[in-house]
């Protein structure tokens, strides 16, 4: 009987069955014919959503087009793997999530790999692969954290090595402001992820390379006290030394920018009519000069008195909105120097005290050139105050602490200074600016003159008049290295053996040619702001078993809540069959 009338039931309802069965069928056929023509659109048009807020997988058109037109595959290894602790696996994540992203617009020419350095299966061959690293320069760091309010610390490798076409470029990925704190310093580095990669790649992509004059002929530094930088710049560009007394204006005219590194005599007049001519007619100009003629061994010897160095360029700079004033600043953020402070047995005991004519910057513009750069060092360095100059945009890139101190002209200095303790209530200045950059079309100093020594008269504008850029610090020792007294060589630029920190220097010098002299506007990529949002550290701790009761429980009560719903629905739904 039961059978008879499952039949009876079955058969009353096939059409209904036949109409059910048939809507879901044409259903999973709109669908899936949905799918099949969003995949066929996808493939015509490219195109990718960032729904963060400050847009950090955004690649910036630079890079896209950079990563698009490479011209020979390119291998990046990421020294970054193994297990972190949460504060570091966020820089070893944002490697992987901007290298995911270039390879997106760099195809099959673009390829990484991460490598743990500690993978190896036993101590010796861990070891070996270690100085394999060292041997590359790739040098490992230590770098402390908190979490979960506990103290962390990773021996770890913060380098990537881009290699293409048989040449390797070593990029550094930990960088930052060491002042400040692990957390900060990390966002900053991945900040600054995709420049860094994307300028490795471009300084191994062939093509013309750009010419760098260093001005030489009134007594400024050397190749070896100027080695460093010379090297650094010669990697990517060809760098010459220049004497404007012998050079003509064609000849600099094959010059991309001319860097005036710490004179000590005044230019002539027809030599600062050519680099006046070189500026104005488009050429980029880095100047690091001294407004003060300060010799240490007369410092060391009781003592001198500090004057105005005339180096015959005051007007020329004049002209082009600035004026590097004279005298020195002293700033309680200093280095140090070395000091006799008594004796051991009957040698000299050295220490090194501070010294408040050797003012620490880090205090910085947020513009591409310092923006999120480490402190730089200066030695007797002056203050700058800008004037009016139509058609120029004046940068602040450096400025002294908030504890600064103005000595104008004459300023004593003496050695034996360091070894009493400043006055702070002396030190009232503040932010003093020591650098600018200046961008625009500079109007001639000579315009509406006759050229020195001749009677050719230099009309108001000139037709060859292009726009330029020039970087201004008043401190000549800015870009001077030391020279190791064993070897003779020149040491990196910005190292100071007494502290011992390399600060920032080059890095600075070397930002300031790549914005001065990069088209593609890859520097601008240094710009990227990731905005830190981190937790309320106190709460998280006294919630902490709340919130993971919350993360475990919610989710299984929302699926048991979902499948008796759906259980509901279906029986409400079928009952009557």
């Amino acid at each position: 009987m039961s059978t008879e009338l499952e039949q009876e039931l079955t058969a009353n309802n096939s059409p209904l069955t036949a109409q059910i069965k048939k809507r879901d069928l044409t259903r999973f056929a709109v669908l899936l014919g949905a799918l099949l023509l969003l995949n066929f659109l996808g493939g015509l048009f490219f195109f990718r959503l960032d729904l963060t807020e400050d847009k950090r997988y955004t690649m910036s058109g630079a890079t896209k087009e950079l990563l698009e037109t490479l011209p020979q595959p390119v291998t990046v290894t990421v020294y970054l793997d193994g297990d972190f602790p949460p504060a570091f696996r966020r820089l070893q994540q944002g490697v992987r999530e901007t290298l995911t992203e270039m390879r997106v617009y760099g195809g099959a020419n673009l390829h990484f790999v991460f490598v743990d350095p500690s993978a190896a299966a036993t101590e010796q061959a861990r070891n070996e692969f270690y100085q394999t690293l060292f041997k590359k320069g790739l040098n490992p760091t230590n770098l402390g954290a908190n979490d979960n309010g506990q103290r962390t610390e990773k021996i770890i490798f913060p380098w990537a090595v881009v290699s293409a076409g048989g040449k390797e470029q070593n990029v550094l990925l930990l960088r930052g402001n060491q002042a400040e704190s692990p957390e900060v310093r990390l966002n900053q580095s991945i900040e600054g992820l995709e420049y860094e990669l994307a300028s490795a790649i471009r300084r191994l992509s062939p093509g013309r390379r750009q010419r760098i004059g260093v001005v030489e002929g009134h007594g400024e530094l050397t190749n070896i006290e100027a080695g460093d930088l010379i090297g650094s710049l010669s990697r990517d560009y060809d760098v010459f030394r220049v004497s404007l007394d012998k050079s003509s204006p064609k000849d600099l005219a094959t010059l991309s920018a001319l860097v005036v590194a710490k004179p000590a005599q005044a230019y002539t007049e027809p030599e600062k009519f050519k680099l006046d001519q070189f500026i104005t007619h488009g050429g980029n100009a880095l100047f690091f000069v001294d407004a003060m003629r300060v010799n240490l061994d007369s410092a060391s010897r009781g003592g001198m008195l500090a004057f105005p160095l005339s180096l015959n360029l005051e007007d020329m700079l004049f002209r082009y909105g600035l004026r590097i004033n004279p005298d020195l600043l002293l700033d309680l953020n200093s280095g140090v120097i070395p000091l006799v402070t008594g004796m051991n047995g009957d040698k000299p005991k050295v220490e090194p005290m501070p010294w408040q004519f050797y003012p620490l910057i880090n205090q910085f513009s947020p513009h591409p050139i310092t923006r999120n750069l480490d402190a730089v060092y200066t030695k007797f360095v002056s203050s700058i105050d800008t004037v009016k100059a139509v058609g120029i945009r004046k940068t602040p890139l450096l400025l002294t602490s908030r504890y600064t101190r103005v000595l104008p002209s004459p300023v004593p200095v003496n050695l034996n200074d360091a070894r009493m303790p400043p006055d702070p209530k002396l030190y009232t200045a503040q932010n003093k600016p020591v650098g600018y950059l200046l961008e625009g079309q500079f109007r001639s100093l000579f315009a509406n003159r006759a050229a020195p020594g001749t009677n050719r008269f230099q009309p108001a504008s000139s037709p060859e008049n292009r726009p330029a850029k020039v970087l201004v610090i008043s401190d000549g020792d800015f870009v001077r290295n030391d020279i190791d007294p064993k070897t003779g060589r020149p040491m990196r630029l910005g190292f100071d053996r007494l502290a011992p920190t390399e600060f920032a220097n080059r890095e600075l010098v070397l930002n300031a040619v790549d914005y001065m002299l990069d088209q593609s506007g890859l520097i601008a990529v240094r710009g990227k702001q990731i905005t830190l949002r981190p937790l309320d550290k106190v709460r998280v701790q006294a919630e902490r078993r709340g919130w993971q009761l919350l993360n475990l429980a919610a989710p299984l009560v929302l699926l048991g809540l979902f499948g008796l719903v759906r259980a509901w629905r279906r029986k409400r739904r079928y009952a009557r069959f």
